[in-house]
Formats: structure tokens, C-alpha cells, sequence
């Protein structure tokens, strides 16, 4: 049986939008969710920088729900909420609840992918991520990563970047 016949539908799906976006780096599915930057490091040998964290915070709209925003920080960088907001010139900037993240990028905590979401999410990336080169991400679910250079994965998300820490 194939490699793509066994793994999991939002693997499937990720595949085919990294290819439809002319990523060039590979899926790897972990054995275990790796539930932290660190355990994504340890599985894969590499830095913990060099994870590049997919977080989708809320920001607060007159309208209610909020709008997503999807920040592609390094794993060793902690975001600092309010200098983000400050700097984007927005009021608030929350962590987005479980529910919300499934409704605004079809995918779950633990394994949101930088791009392959419903509709476009307004993304920004750690510049921090520039010394390393491969950086891995996300996959559409919580045990799978790809790996991308930083300027390819700015050109597939089309992020601008933001000092996020």
C-alpha cells in the first residue's frame, strides 16, 4: 500500500496544496503527535528555532466572532501579544479558541499548516526563522511537518514579516 493510501485525509489535502504552491521540501509524519516545538526538534534533529509554530490568534471585531490571524513564529520565540497588536495597530490580540481555529483553517491545534485553510488568513512571519536553512512546519495535522526554506515558505503564504517576541 502507498505512503499517500495510509495517511490521513488533511495529510492528503496539505500534499496536494504544497505541490499546487510549488513548495519543493518533503512531508514528514511523524510516529507520535508532537505536541511542542521541542518534541518537533527532537523527532526531527534540529534546532528548536527552527520549527516554525502556525498560532492563530482572534482579533476582536465589532462584528463579533473576530477575525484569524496566523502568526508563523520560530519555536524558540514566545509571542508578545500586545507588542504584535501594538504593532499592527489593533486593539487586542487573543489566542484563538479550539473551535475557532477548526472553523477558520479546517485543521486542528497542534497541527495547523501555514497555508491550506478554508479562506485566506491574514499571516505573518518571524523573521527569526531566516538563520536557519530548513525550517519545518505544520502539515494539517498534529504528527505531520514539511520542511521549506524561509523565503519559499514567504512566498507560499505570501506573509509579511513581524517581529513577533
Amino acid at each position: 500500500m502507498s505512503e499517500q493510501a495510509t495517511e490521513h485525509a488533511s495529510v492528503t489535502r496539505f500534499r496536494a496544496e504544497l505541490a499546487k504552491r510549488g513548495g519543493t521540501g518533503r512531508i514528514v509524519v511523524l510516529p507520535d503527535s508532537v505536541h511542542t516545538a521541542q518534541l518537533a526538534a527532537d523527532a526531527l534533529g534540529c534546532e528548536v528555532g527552527a520549527i516554525a509554530n502556525s498560532l492563530l490568534f482572534t482579533v476582536p471585531t465589532e462584528e463579533g466572532d473576530g477575525e484569524p490571524l496566523l502568526l508563523l513564529t520560530s519555536g524558540s520565540h514566545r509571542v508578545d501579544t500586545a507588542k504584535v497588536a501594538a504593532e499592527l495597530g489593533i486593539g487586542a490580540l487573543k489566542r484563538a479558541k479550539p473551535e475557532f481555529v477548526r472553523r477558520h483553517t479546517g485543521q486542528v491545534i497542534g497541527g495547523v499548516s501555514p497555508f491550506d485553510h478554508p479562506a485566506p488568513v491574514r499571516t505573518y512571519l518571524d523573521p527569526w526563522l531566516r538563520q536557519y536553512d530548513v525550517i519545518w512546519a505544520a502539515a494539517g495535522h498534529p504528527a505531520a511537518v514539511f520542511s521549506s526554506t524561509y523565503e519559499e515558505l514567504q512566498r507560499m503564504t505570501g506573509a509579511e514579516e513581524l517581529e513577533v517576541a
